[in-house]
């Protein structure tokens, strides 16, 4: 009517209880979602750096320890060989368990596991600083390598699940593996800084506070991963992996102190040949194995396994000859020597971010194959290494070395998670880090024997140079091979 006004606006809407729901229910809907959404909590990128902070004391533990043994010797005795199982209970026990806890973290839970895990390594850590005795240091550290073992895969399996396309997911493999790449760097150097300062002790208790932070951000933030029950524990096959790998590291440690010939040596070999062959008939049998055997046909999968075992066997095994070449010949001191490797340790992290990047663009492939390269041509100019050599020749072709495995190591993560279903991501990375663990061990007790004797140190020094060329170049060329070119891999 004239004069009167009209309001043209849409009626109201409410979702109110008892009152007409809106023409679009859609949007009815809409707000309760956006607000679990924004309650959840969830936040990818503190996700990335509590994963981060588990892999980074995994890493800091291994360095920190070596800076330290010559004090922990003069304070609790024991021998070489006592020091020897100080560094080796850590990693044998890391290496056996791996692939068990990523089993468990794809069964009850990446992220529940991954916080028991934490609580143990710290607890651990808080053992080995207050040990009375070298016994006991020793039992604590075996229990520092079950939380590490639960620590690695379990980080692993939240990244793939909290970042589920390719290139994300690549950029947050690069920059776990460049915090973890922090605390191998500084790792050295803040180990010689404390046992300086403080005493020895302090090097375990560092990782109380960064143990703290990583439980609470991973409870807060973290999302929990797939679990899959849909088979029952395949308690046999974990049992003969557990005894197969530990067997294995333990005659490969064994064998370097005391001789390839000594009869538990062999005996050691023995038993991880019978554990290893029942492993495979179990899992070839069972219906939900822990290890799906069908992984192995997909030949990203393989060539990424083999390429994770050589790498660290050539890297840490010439870590080790290379601390002691340094101590021993130079006659560095224990801060000395980890400023010497700081140049190596730092490019390492440098190269982990960007290998992130460039496979995020250019697939696994090409940071692979071109991270082998440098490394083998790091080693090749090492070959001119001598007791007179001075260090200004020296702390470059590490770095070569230290850029060559960190251009690896993330594209080469990446490339293998993307082969497997997400919930069985666990078990995927347990696989690539049992390998690489393996590979380690191997490293270090053979490259050891090498330089055993005294006289022959420089000589043994180029063996060990030769075998970790010929070792990074085979994983170039499986790389090659294998790894798909082009995009990152599809999940």
């Amino acid at each position: 009517m004239p004069g009167e006004r009209r309001d043209h606006r849409a009626p109201r809407r409410s979702c109110a209880p008892g009152r007409p729901a809106a023409a679009e229910p859609s949007l009815c809907r809409r707000r309760p979602a956006v607000k679990r959404a924004r309650s959840s909590g969830l936040s990818p990128a503190l996700t990335l750096t509590a994963m981060g902070l588990g892999f980074a004391v995994v890493q800091l533990d291994v360095t920190v320890v070596n800076v330290a043994l010559e004090r922990i010797g003069s304070a609790m005795g024991g021998g070489v060989a006592g020091l020897q199982w100080v560094v080796n209970a850590y990693t044998v026990v890391f290496a056996s368990l791996i692939l068990t806890s990523g089993a468990l973290g794809d069964r009850l839970g990446a992220k529940r596991l991954f916080i028991a895990g934490f609580i143990l390594f710290v607890v651990a850590s808080m053992a080995c600083g207050a040990a009375p005795n070298l016994i006991v240091l020793i039992g604590a550290r075996a229990l520092q390598g079950l939380g590490a073992s639960v620590l690695v895969p379990c980080s692993l399996a939240l990244l793939n699940h909290t970042y589920q396309e390719p290139e994300a997911r690549a950029k947050a493999v690069g920059i776990w593996a460049g915090v973890a790449g922090i605390a191998l760097a500084g790792g050295p150097v803040i180990g010689g800084v404390l046992i300086a300062g403080v005493g020895w002790r302090s090097i375990f208790f560092i990782n109380l506070p960064l143990g703290l932070l990583g439980v609470w951000l991973t409870w807060r933030y973290a999302g929990e991963s797939t679990q899959s029950r849909e088979h029952p524990l395949d308690l046999a096959g974990q049992a003969a992996a557990i005894v197969a790998v530990a067997a294995l590291a333990a005659a490969m440690i064994e064998g370097g102190a005391t001789g390839w010939d000594n009869p538990l040596v062999i005996a050691g070999f023995g038993v991880f040949i019978v554990a290893g062959a029942v492993f495979l008939v179990v899992e070839a049998r069972r219906i939900g194995p822990m290890l799906p055997l069908s992984f192995f046909r997909n030949r990203t999968f393989a060539a990424a396994s083999l390429v994770g075992l050589l790498i660290n066997l050539a890297f840490y095994g010439l870590i080790f000859d290379l601390s002691l070449y340094f101590q021993q010949i130079k006659t560095f001191t224990p801060l000395t020597t980890g400023l010497a490797f700081l140049p190596m340790t730092a490019l390492v992290l440098v190269a982990n971010l960007l290998a992130g990047r460039a496979s995020a663009w250019l697939g696994a492939r090409p940071p692979m194959v071109g991270g082998q390269a440098i490394f083998a041509v790091g080693c090749l100019v090492l070959l001119g290494i001598g007791a007179d050599t001075p260090y200004g020749r020296l702390w470059w072709p590490t770095v070569m070395i230290g850029a060559g495995i960190g251009l690896t190591v993330p594209p080469m993560t990446s490339a293998l998670l993307a082969t497997v279903d997400r919930r069985q991501s666990g078990v995927a990375s347990g696989v690539l880090n049992t390998t690489r663990q393996i590979g380690s061990v191997i490293g270090v007790a053979l490259f050891g024997s090498l330089i055993a004797d005294r006289e022959r140190f420089i000589a043994g020094m180029h063996v060990a140079l030769y075998i970790s060329i010929a070792a990074v170049l085979i994983g170039a060329l499986a790389a090659f091979l294998a790894i798909r070119e082009g995009a990152a891999p599809e999940a």
